[in-house]
């Protein structure tokens, strides 16, 4: 028995470790679709912008290797040494991106919050322009590949993209649970593909291997002076969607990124931009379009086809993640809670946002009708993904002093080396500023105004209503011994100021002249982690016999569903029937004053933004049919 009993204990684990080899090969299939969808079409173009500008002249056998180099280290130091080995481990219990880490460093550092408030709007804002142009230039550089099958297609390069892109946002709506399971394999599948393109290519030219001595990247640099700064801000092409590594963490963990990076992703990177440079090395008629031209005639159409596939994965990553960048703003009081759809009954990541999805949707089509081709295109590229990198690296280093207790000596030797490399980048991206770079650049000013504008305008109605409330402990004590009614069963006004007596309660009593039973003043709290502990959901305080103060609170990834956390305190703590449970809340109609607030236009856009905003009911998940407003006006 004891034998029998110690081989059944054996299968046992080893069925446990291949169930856990198996979650870990599907994680680290589902990283490299969703994850390196973004950075995996950059050798579409990146290498052919890179070596143009050095190409005036015609290109020396040096030049070649000296930008290839470029490529290949910038995927070293910024990817694998600043994104890969340290920023995957700088997370916020689990999750990664700009807001996450500015959540982190915010909950320890209660000083010098401006900075940081800044930081974070700058970085957010530009995700934002980002998030824009990704779908438009992915999607043109691959479908004019086909130019390449055949000139026939030349006039309907333009047609076919946009028909692509209309489609992509169109499907947005109905959710992208089923196709979601594809963007692995086919992406896996991609960088496979590039991978044994350019080994081939390498095979045949070994020369350009002298591209992983770093000096030629460096001798490059020192030659070609005012050239090298413009072949600077292409090469950064190879590194846009490096942000997805830290930004989809919570999503995949640590690990199925990292060995995706390291299996998979960063050789075939590699691979394709060493067989790029090998084949202009030696074909420099092939600088046209040096990616396509890898592959033999034969594989030239399927090459397109999946071409287009990897560029519409990478675009469905990037709205993907606009869609929950908006969501994690909003809970942080960075822009209107807006409408929120769940497109997935399993998984809560699946969101989709109606305002987002049309915003996005016209500014790609913009941006692809004015600028028509992606090398035209390239010039607006780069600008705001380096400048959001540089906010992450602001942000990081506080965070590795506020958070981790490093003296600001340690601080500046990890951190120092990383700007320094990322502050080039973007004063290369600079130069692009008259050629298209301003688009990010209005792209994020706009956003960023408009967070700006939102917060200001929010904190000074916060504070506006609280000068002028009516303490909730001195209220209780002004009713008692009145002649309201009292009405059965349980209201919960909902107010943002749990100290204060919500302005619908004050209105429900001066028009109806009737309180309930229960009440229950419940207020709802956004923390600086990702997800809040069941355990510590709520806060329960009861006033009197009457009446019962309550806090809720949700993590900023999570969707603040009112109605499920009050269920679960019925059967726990709170007495209560759920079907005599009616819903208070205040809706306000904001009017401008040039007396009151901010000035008078930013008063105008902040109404604006308001009327943006989604549903209260919707927000918080509540039930439609038991949900009463009560209605006021407020000057801003």
């Amino acid at each position: 028995m004891g034998k029998a009993a110690a081989f059944t204990s054996l299968n046992t684990m080893k069925d446990a470790s291949q169930s856990e080899n198996g979650r870990a090969l599907a994680l680290m299939i589902g990283a490299v679709g969703v994850v390196y969808g973004d950075i995996g079409t950059s050798p579409l173009y990146a290498l052919r912008e890179a070596l143009r500008p050095a190409a005036q002249d015609g290109l020396a056998p040096g030049e070649v290797i000296g930008v290839v180099s470029l490529l290949v280290w910038a995927l070293i130091l910024v990817v694998t040494a600043k994104y890969v080995l340290f920023l995957l481990r700088a997370d916020n219990r689990g999750e990664g991106g700009v807001l996450a880490l500015y959540a982190l460093v915010q909950s320890a550092n209660r000083r010098g919050g401006l900075a940081m408030f800044l930081l974070a709007i700058a970085g957010a804002a530009l995700f934002f322009g980002d998030a824009i142009i990704t779908p438009a230039i992915s999607v043109l550089s691959a479908v004019e590949g086909l130019k390449l099958v055949t000139p026939v297609f030349e006039p309907y390069v333009l047609p076919i993209a946009t028909t692509i892109l209309v489609a992509l946002f169109l499907i947005q709506s109905r959710g992208t649970g089923l196709l979601a399971r594809w963007f692995g394999p086919i992406t896996a599948i991609w960088f496979a593909a590039m991978g044994a393109l350019g080994l081939v290519q390498v095979i045949e030219t070994p020369g350009i291997l002298a591209a992983f001595n770093p000096a030629f990247a460096v001798g490059f640099l020192l030659e070609h002076g005012l050239v090298a700064l413009f072949v600077l801000g292409a090469v950064f092409l190879a590194v846009t969607g490096a942000e997805a590594l830290y930004a989809d963490l919570g999503h995949f963990g640590r690990r199925p990124i990292q060995y995706a990076w390291f299996v998979l992703v960063f050789p075939g990177l590699a691979l394709n931009y060493l067989g790029q440079g090998a084949l202009v090395l030696s074909d420099p008629a092939s600088l046209d379009n040096p990616f396509f031209l890898l592959a033999p005639d034969w594989a030239l159409l399927p090459l397109v086809i999946l071409a287009t596939l990897a560029t519409i994965i990478a675009s469905q990553a990037v709205i993907t993640g606009a869609f929950s960048m908006t969501r994690q703003a909003a809970q942080l009081g960075l822009l209107p809670r807006f409408a929120i759809r769940h497109t997935s009954d399993r998984e809560s990541g699946q969101i989709y946002l109606p305002a987002i999805n049309m915003v996005l949707v016209v500014g790609v089509l913009a941006l692809v009708l004015t600028f028509q081709t992606s090398s035209s295109m390239a010039a607006a590229y780069g600008i705001a993904v380096s400048g959001t990198m540089l906010v992450t690296t602001g942000l990081a280093a506080l965070m590795l002093r506020n958070v981790r207790q490093w003296s600001w000596v340690a601080v500046a030797l990890v951190i120092a080396p990383i700007a320094v490399i990322e502050c080039a980048f973007f004063s290369a991206n600079l130069l692009k500023v008259p050629q298209g770079g301003y688009v990010p650049l209005l792209l994020g000013a706009c956003i960023g105004i408009a967070m700006w504008t939102w917060s200001r305008g929010t904190l000074q109605l916060f504070q506006k209503s609280r000068a002028q409330a009516i303490p909730l402990d001195r209220f209780i004590l002004q009713i008692d011994g009145g002649s309201a009614l009292q009405a059965p069963g349980t209201a919960v006004y909902l107010t943002s100021d749990p100290a204060a007596t919500p302005p619908a309660l004050l209105h429900n009593l001066k028009h109806n002249h009737v309180l309930h039973d229960q009440i229950i003043v419940l207020t709802v709290e956004t923390g600086e982690e990702p997800r809040v502990p069941a355990s510590e959901r709520a806060r329960i305080e009861p006033i009197d016999d009457r009446f019962t103060r309550v806090s809720v609170r949700f993590g900023f990834m999570e969707p603040p569903n009112v109605n499920r956390a009050l269920g679960e305190l019925r059967k726990e703590r709170l007495d209560f029937e759920g079907r005599k449970l009616s819903f208070f809340l205040g809706r306000r109609k904001l009017v401008a004053s040039p007396t009151v607030g901010m000035p008078v236009w930013q008063d105008r856009l902040y109404i604006l933004m308001s009327r943006l905003a989604a549903d209260p009911s919707d927000y918080y998940h509540l039930p439609r049919d038991r949900v009463v407003e009560m209605g006021s006006q407020v000057a801003v």
